[in-house]
């Protein structure tokens, strides 16, 4: 059977070898699934108390066991991390925080902004888990997510796929279910020194990708832990979020802001391999945004007064459409319209509608 070939370094599935790719620090790869993503890179910081632990992968027992493998393969024990590192609010970033918390009683931080609104939807569900099957629990919570609000270009929210809230329901020591939220014991700031692996890392706040998305940088060695922020060969998502004003800018901002870095020697981002060019590689992610903008006014004509949806369809493949294509929509209309080459309403559905300037 001829190998697997992956157009994208993010595509590959995890591999199970522990490197050292930064003085300090060890890669661990876990496995995930999703669209255009094969594995996320665990980075363990071992210093004189233990290690910390940055992205411990998605919730569910699949990935909490290959941390566990990789762990033991590196010699370190469990018990050993004091503290979990999680750059923002995916599921594949923090999924096994709170079970590190609950084995080793690590603290976990993030960035002052970090925020999940679909854990929101089961934060008071805890009472109600002991008298309800697993199948009942997903019911109530997918009810409480379509309920709770709807996009900022007015459609409902849609849940995630029962199979995967399932896995985010733990049985804990005491025999009581839970969702496994992530919860914050330390919140830092943008400049904040956080000291990891023995020498001070610095908050570096990049929203864009979400509100809420931490990046650290080790001024000492030049090394900087990316997230998902800037990652080597895919465009990372953009979150259509309002309180990021014009969530485009906001992206690109952050992205100078990272490519502006004295000093730095190595990237190690949340999926592929480390990588050098940080400054050639935002500016490569800028220009395919620039593109997407273009894509967007050559369609104005054919699209007048339409919807998000209309729109996303202009932008990507039916196998990227669903919820986070049309949030990255919303964000490149919303730049077109905020910088004069478009105009919105609010449909009697409660829909946005955008015209743009034809190019």
């Amino acid at each position: 059977m001829a190998n697997t070939v992956y157009r994208k370094q993010e595509q590959e599935p995890a591999s199970t070898e522990v490197l050292e790719v930064a003085p300090g620090v060890l890669r661990m790869q876990l496995p995930i699934s999703m669209p255009g993503l094969g594995h996320v890179n665990c980075y363990a910081l071992e210093d004189s108390n233990g290690v910390a632990l940055v992205d411990p992968g998605l919730p569910g027992e699949e990935s909490w066991q290959a941390l566990m493998d990789r762990l033991g393969a590196a010699g370190i024990p469990v018990e050993r991390v004091h503290t979990v590192v999680v750059t923002h609010s995916h599921p594949d970033h923090f999924g096994g925080s709170d079970q590190l918390r609950e084995v080793a009683g690590a603290e976990v931080l993030t960035h002052e902004a970090f925020h999940s609104r679909i854990l929101d939807a089961g934060d008071d569900l805890d009472t109600e888990l002991l008298e309800l099957d697993d199948e009942a629990i997903v019911e109530l919570w997918k009810q409480r997510i379509t309920e709770s609000e709807r996009t900022p270009w007015g459609e409902v929210r849609q849940p995630p796929p029962d199979e995967v809230m399932l896995k985010w329901l733990h049985m804990d020591p005491a025999g009581h279910r839970r969702f496994l939220a992530p919860h914050p014991t330390i919140r830092v700031a943008d400049g904040d020194p956080v000291r990891l692996a023995d020498r001070d890392w610095f908050a570096v706040h990049t929203p864009g990708h979400t509100f809420d998305h931490l990046c650290l940088f080790d001024p000492e060695h030049g090394v900087l832990l990316s997230g998902d922020h800037v990652l080597p060969t895919i465009t990372p998502h953009i979150a259509g979020n309002p309180n990021l004003g014009d969530p485009l800018a906001t992206f690109f901002a952050s992205l100078d802001k990272v490519a502006g870095l004295d000093d730095l020697t190595c990237v190690l981002p949340a999926h592929g391999h480390p990588f050098e060019d940080l400054a050639g590689r935002c500016g490569h992610i800028q220009e395919h945004h620039a593109d997407r903008l273009q894509l967007l006014r050559d369609a104005a004509a054919e699209h007048r007064d339409a919807p998000v949806e209309a729109w996303m369809k202009v932008l990507f493949k039916e196998r990227s459409w669903g919820e986070m294509a049309a949030s990255e929509t919303y964000a490149h209309l919303e730049h077109l319209r905020l910088i004069g080459d478009g105009d919105v309403r609010r449909d009697e559905d409660g829909l946005l509608r955008f015209t743009l300037s034809s190019s």
